[in-house]
């Protein structure tokens, strides 16, 4: 039975939630950020070859992407503390199976069922706030959330660096488990359970788990292409099956996890596509980055985490005013000026070779990208929210932060094989950093198309976005997620009129 929202802060109860909510979001935040700093240890200590890393990546991103609306409705319907808590748990098991992994493949199969806690615990954390926080306090606890978050994601690479450098790389997925052993007993002993009582058991199981066959085929086609085997091919017109066979099962389930009918917005499919474009040159460009820091121009892991602090300090500084900015002229103009700076970044990155120095070399293309992000992230996610009636703003949220996944993880797979790196590419710092060099211009050109698509399809809403998280949002690697709101509260916000220049808040922000 759900529980009426009812604690304000700032009493002893309401800290505690935020707690909770913080140290679980952390969990998942901090890995996003910490591994990719990790990736060359790894490489050398379990002997593993590129397409190991890629999978240590991907294996991820692939259960965290194909699961993560699942995950939102379970803690709907059987209760957002307790599929919460699941989550950490799950999340922190395995954690612990990742960095006690002896070879790269138990590496790989506990990070994919790291992705699946992920699923569990991201979207609960949010929704927890919601469930339990009174309307006219949401704003302010979720800006304490995103504050926390936002210095988590500051000082994650900085962490994970820093950790890699002193007691190894497996204490970057060990740290989880004393945060787990904090929080769960934090959120059992103080948080409140919470419910959509309308919620039905009714799940679209088919769908994630042809959407999951359809990514995970299509992946593993692409890592692995450089064989140019039939079983490669053959891997590959299974995933495009198993992608054809997802779309024909939303369109006929009785509650699909992604229903088409959201598309019938085009302003929702026009920014959607835009994310995969964006999103997907993040993804390169981080995963390549950290390698490039590293294998090409010596820089430790503790320097290679810490060079990045800059793109995550400005986002942390100026996503506020970006976000107001875009409020008053509208998206399009940020959504086509942010890709094209963030574009011009990457091929300054270029510059990044062998004995780079960082104020000359890699500090402008950190700071011209940090600009790029700040102008466009915010206003993205607020065209997302803005662009769908206020009831479906949860999943409008979580389909465009599953895009952002699914995009990054294509990206990973691809750009080796676009680059023509082999598997002891990241052991060769002369063939690295040739493709390193042959990846930028890529990632830059994917950006400039979602610039161009931005300037084309993108208009402005016809309600401005109350949303707390367009303006706080410190995550690099994926937009925030939106919780659905109650039941209730979803039918009071339909009637809401659009032109109102004060609706209601619809309250919550990742990643």
């Amino acid at each position: 039975m759900a529980a009426p929202p009812g604690t304000p802060l700032p009493t002893s109860t309401a800290r505690w939630i935020l707690l909770t909510t913080v140290l679980g979001s952390s969990m998942a935040l901090l890995d996003s950020t910490v591994v990719n700093v990790a990736l060359p240890r790894i490489g050398r200590d379990l002997n593993a070859p590129l397409t190991a890393l890629q999978w240590t990546v991907n294996a991820y991103l692939l259960t965290l992407a194909a699961l993560i609306l699942l995950g939102g409705s379970l803690g709907d319907r059987y209760g957002r503390r307790r599929v919460f808590v699941l989550g950490v748990t799950w999340f922190a098991t395995a954690s612990l199976a990742c960095g006690l992994a002896p070879t790269p493949g138990i590496l790989i199969a506990a990070r994919a069922l790291q992705g699946i806690g992920g699923a569990l615990l991201t979207p609960g954390s949010l929704a927890l706030i919601q469930a339990s926080f009174p309307p006219e306090d949401r704003a302010r606890a979720v800006g304490i959330w995103s504050g926390f978050g936002g210095i988590g994601a500051a000082v994650g690479p900085f962490l994970g660096g820093w950790l890699v450098n002193g007691p190894g790389w497996r204490w970057v997925f060990l740290l989880n488990v004393p945060l787990a052993l904090i929080c769960v007993p934090v959120a059992l002993r103080h948080v409140p359970e919470s419910s959509d009582e309308r919620a039905h058991g009714r799940f679209d199981l088919l769908g994630a788990t042809l959407g999951a066959l359809a990514l995970a085929l299509v992946t593993y086609a692409l890592v692995e292409a450089r064989q140019g085997s039939l079983t490669v091919a053959l891997t590959a017109l299974a995933g495009v099956a198993a992608g054809i066979g997802f779309l024909h099962v939303e369109r006929r389930a009785p509650d699909p996890m992604m229903p088409p009918s959201i598309f019938a917005s085009r302003q929702f499919t026009a920014v959607n596509l835009v994310t995969l474009c964006v999103y997907a040159a993040f993804g390169g460009f981080f995963f390549l980055t950290a390698l490039q820091l590293q294998v090409v121009s010596g820089y430790s892991p503790l320097k290679a985490g810490t060079a990045m602090l800059p793109t995550t300090a400005l986002m942390l500084l100026f996503s506020a005013r970006s976000g107001a900015l875009a409020e008053r002229i509208g998206p399009r103009l940020p959504l086509t000026v942010g890709p094209l700076l963030c574009a011009a970044a990457m091929l300054l990155m270029l510059r990044v070779g062998k004995d780079a120095a960082y104020l000359t070399d890699v500090l402008p293309a950190l700071l011209v990208m940090g600009a790029g992000m700040v102008t466009l992230v915010a206003p993205l996610t607020a065209t997302v929210l803005a662009s769908v009636d206020a009831g479906r703003a949860g999943l409008a949220s979580g389909i465009n932060n599953a895009a952002a996944r699914a995009a990054g993880l294509v990206a990973v797979a691809a750009l080796p094989l676009l680059t023509g790196m082999d598997d002891e590419a990241y052991r060769s710092p002369d063939a690295f950093d040739t493709a390193f060099g042959h990846a930028m211009p890529i990632c830059a050109a994917v950006l400039a198309a979602g610039a161009l698509l931005a300037a084309a399809t993108i208009r402005r809403p016809p309600a401005d976005c109350a949303h707390p998280e367009c303006t706080h949002h410190g995550n690099v690697t994926t937009p925030p997620l939106e919780p659905p709101a109650p039941h209730k509260e979803r039918e009071e916000r339909r009637e809401q009129p659009r032109h109102d220049p004060h609706p209601p808040a619809i309250d919550n922000p990742p990643s």
